[in-house]
C-alpha cells in the first residue's frame, strides 16, 4: 500500500519478491498450438493478454492476501520442449505460440516478474501463481493453472520450498 502514497517517486527502494515462471502447454487428447494475437504497445513489445499470469501472496494460516501482482504476455515462444516435441515459436517471429509439448520460460529477472512485498512482515506465506486466471485462452483442462509455493520471509530474504500444482 505504501508505493500508492504520493510522496513515493523512487522505485528502487522497494522490496520486489521475484521468482521464474515455467509455462507448458499440457498435451492431453488433442494435439493443438497455442496460438495468440498480437498487439504493439508504447514501450514497442508485443503483448497478446494484459493478465497472463496473477500472482497472490497469502498468509500461511488465514490464507488471506498480503500482497498481489500480475504479468502481461510478453513474447511466447517455445523456449524448451519435452523429449519428441519440438520448437516451432520463436520472439523473432511476429507469431507467438506455444507448441505442443513445449515450455515457456519468464526468468526471474523479467520485468514485472515480482510482487512487491515492501510492506509486508517476515513470517510464512503462500505464493499462488495463477496462468490464465481469466479463462481468455480455451483450454481442455483449467485444473493445472494454479501452482502454490510455501514461502519463508526473514525481512532480508525469501526461500520458497513445496511448489505443487493447485486445483484453485
Amino acid at each position: 500500500s505504501s508505493a500508492y502514497r504520493a510522496d513515493v517517486r523512487d522505485y528502487d527502494t522497494r522490496v520486489l519478491l521475484r521468482f521464474p515462471q515455467r509455462v507448458k502447454n499440457q498435451v492431453f487428447w488433442q494435439i493443438s498450438d497455442l496460438l495468440l494475437l498480437t498487439e504493439l504497445w508504447s514501450n514497442r513489445h508485443y503483448h497478446s493478454m494484459d493478465e497472463f499470469s496473477h500472482y497472490d501472496l497469502l498468509e500461511a494460516g488465514s490464507h488471506r492476501r498480503v500482497a498481489e501482482g500480475h504479468k502481461a504476455s510478453f513474447c511466447l515462444e517455445d523456449t524448451s520442449c519435452d523429449y519428441g516435441y519440438y520448437r516451432r515459436y520463436a520472439c523473432t517471429a511476429h507469431t507467438q505460440g506455444l507448441s505442443p509439448g513445449c515450455y515457456d520460460t519468464y526468468n526471474a529477472d523479467i520485468d514485472c516478474q515480482w510482487i512487491d512485498i515492501t510492506d509486508v512482515k517476515p513470517g510464512n506465506y503462500i505464493l499462488k501463481v495463477s496462468v490464465n486466471p481469466s479463462y481468455l485462452v480455451p483450454e481442455s483442462d483449467y485444473s493445472n493453472n494454479v501452482v502454490r509455493c510455501d514461502i519463508r520471509y526473514t525481512g532480508h530474504h525469501a526461500y520458497a520450498s513445496g511448489c505443487t500444482i493447485s486445483p484453485y
